[in-house]
């Protein structure tokens, strides 16, 4: 039997603009993996790390149009973001003196 399932032609559309924005990453840091994390309502986070060490993300509405972004763009996903490929990330000061100034003293939620 057939797969009669519909895509949502918006949805198609807001994948491939996402997986436009993946390609440009990758291309821009040597190649790309990535992670899709579901945040609620607001949809899902897309965390990219290039071969380069340097990284991103990018929101979809959705985790579903998050996997066909990605599936689009031909990346690698892990399902977690630790051991190697968390490793990968290169962190510059701006990085190290924010999480520093959270654990000793910097911004408060209280």
């Amino acid at each position: 039997m057939a797969d009669t399932q519909q895509v949502n032609p918006k949805a198609e559309k807001k994948a491939a603009r996402i997986a436009q924005q993946i390609s440009s990453f990758a291309g821009a840091h040597g190649g790309a993996e990535g992670q899709i994390a579901y945040i609620g309502q607001r949809g899902a986070r897309i965390v990219l790390v290039g071969d380069d060490g340097g990284w991103g993300d990018l929101v979809a509405p959705s985790y579903e149009i998050a996997r066909m972004a990605v599936e689009k763009a031909g990346i690698t996903v892990h399902e977690d973001f630790d051991g190697e490929f968390a490793a990968k990330v290169r962190t510059g000061p701006y990085e190290w003196s924010r999480m520093a100034g959270i654990q000793v003293g910097g911004p408060s939620n209280g």
